[in-house]
């Protein structure tokens, strides 16, 4: 017979298993979201320093900002920077970068791209640094995911501004995560969606498949190398030549692969050397010892056979790709293999990443944030300014690379080296043109004009402007 006592006695606590797995489950969380937070904070304070000094690295900037004003306009992506009617989808095939049309939509500026781009570089750090700390420990996986925050991959990609590949470096990270913890349909959604961040892109799907096919031990990872070549192939083969004003691939010269074979040690060359040892060196060799590395070839190998020297070192932003792949492969070398298997070899393995991250960093974008005054001057700013206030707003303005991304949000921009149609305004920068005449960007407009005449509107030692009557 059951007594009164008995029913009233309280249900039992959750086991201690379970509230120790809730805890796990979500300080890792928080942990690599703290990582993430700081690394977007110091990312934006570099790029707004950038912004605010009128540093502008390429014209790539404002080609992706009138990308992202059409999107936002619905309108396709053409771009007057690249030429008279240019459809740049015929330049690289990246459709996903329609993403950025509600952003730019909700503010309307070049500036935007680059938050968003630190935005997405941050999720990625978020994504590694969890991985990291479920894999192997708070400290460690909180060093590893500083370390992946400062490598110079990204430093250089935050330094180098806006660019497509601001998709592909979280849908690597989250590919590779889910690769690595055999989740193996969410690792090939996420691969799969590379394909429309960049074409070359489709070979590094290919060897994630690969690489997947030899973990799972399923067709599933042969059917996504599949997919890696065929998008492959057909953007390169079909789709970027129909919308090219060139008819073909125009990237398709820069794979020289007979000058590899006429001149192999042009392999060895030194700057291609020092990424590959800066790659190994930024996981402190760990890299080495996980079959994930395997899938940094075919970004080294499309940018080692060609003859562009920007392509071969460390600057710009075509390494950043590489970063979730070779920390990913550090992660997946400490947490598999059994003679690192020891939580103080794990530590000090993560000190050690952490720490070249920070002494590399003196060597990379970030390291300019000791010294402000001197890698981001202002004393060009009121110059710039009053040269952008004498554009007005819903003009075509015919520019160099010097104020393109502050003219493109509110007039049609076209650069200065491409045959373009005579535009309302003409402005350039003459700093590196000591002595030159007042009424040189006018008579330079008219000469390349035949048949107009332009009159100076605003000059000074930086800028002229030019206005046609």
């Amino acid at each position: 017979m059951t007594t009164a006592q008995e029913t009233r006695r309280p249900a039992p606590a959750s086991p201690p298993r379970l509230a120790e797995f809730q805890h796990a489950t979500t300080t890792p969380l928080a942990l690599s979201g703290i990582v993430g937070a700081l690394a977007f904070a110091v990312y934006s304070v570099f790029s707004w320093l950038q912004w605010q000094s009128f540093t502008i690295r390429s014209w790539d900037l404002g080609i992706f900002t009138q990308l992202a004003k059409d999107y936002a306009n619905l309108r396709p992506p053409i771009v007057s920077l690249k030429g008279e009617g240019y459809n740049l989808l015929g330049d690289h095939f990246h459709p996903l970068l329609v993403l950025l049309a509600p952003f730019y939509r909700l503010f309307p500026n070049a500036y935007t791209l680059l938050v968003v781009q630190n935005m997405l570089l941050a999720v990625s750090v978020v994504v590694v640094c969890h991985f990291a700390i479920k894999r192997l420990g708070k400290i460690t996986g909180v060093c590893l995911g500083v370390a992946y925050a400062l490598s110079w991959g990204m430093q250089s990609a935050i330094d180098a501004q806006f660019h497509e590949i601001a998709f592909a470096v979280p849908l690597l990270a989250f590919s590779l995560v889910a690769l690595l913890e055999e989740r193996w349909r969410s690792a090939w959604i996420w691969a799969s969606l590379l394909v429309f961040v960049k074409e070359d892109l489709g070979l590094t799907v290919f060897v994630i498949g690969l690489v997947m096919a030899w973990r799972a031990r399923t067709a599933a990872g042969l059917w996504l190398s599949a997919w890696g070549v065929g998008w492959f192939i057909l953007t390169t083969k079909v789709i970027l030549p129909a919308m090219n004003p060139g008819d073909k691939w125009a990237y398709q010269s820069q794979l020289n692969i007979a000058g590899l074979l006429s001149d192999p040690a042009s392999l060895f060359h030194p700057d291609k050397v020092t990424t590959v040892l800066l790659l190994i060196a930024i996981t402190a060799g760990l890299c080495l010892f996980s079959p994930l590395t395997l899938i940094v070839l075919p970004t080294l190998a499309w940018r080692f056979l060609s003859e562009l020297p920007v392509y071969w070192g460390q600057e710009w932003q075509y390494s950043a790709v590489l970063m979730p792949v070779v920390f990913c492969a550090a992660i997946d070398a400490l947490s598999r293999r059994k003679v690192l298997n020891s939580t103080r070899l794990r530590l000090l393995m993560g000190t050690t990443m952490m720490l070249l991250a920070v002494v590399l960093s003196s060597q990379y974008a970030l390291g300019k944030l000791a010294d402000p005054a001197k890698h981001f001057p202002t004393h060009t700013v009121a110059s710039s300014q009053s040269a952008l206030a004498a554009v007005p707003d819903g003009v075509t303005v015919e520019t160099d690379i010097s104020l393109m991304s502050y003219l493109v949000d509110r007039t049609e921009v076209y650069w200065i080296g491409n045959q373009n149609p005579a535009p309302q305004y003409v402005l350039i920068d003459v700093s590196g043109r000591p002595g030159l005449s007042p009424t040189a960007a006018a008579t330079e407009a008219e000469a390349r004009f035949p048949g107009t005449r332009f009159v100076t509107v605003y000059a000074d030692g930086r800028y002229q402007v030019a206005q046609r009557q």
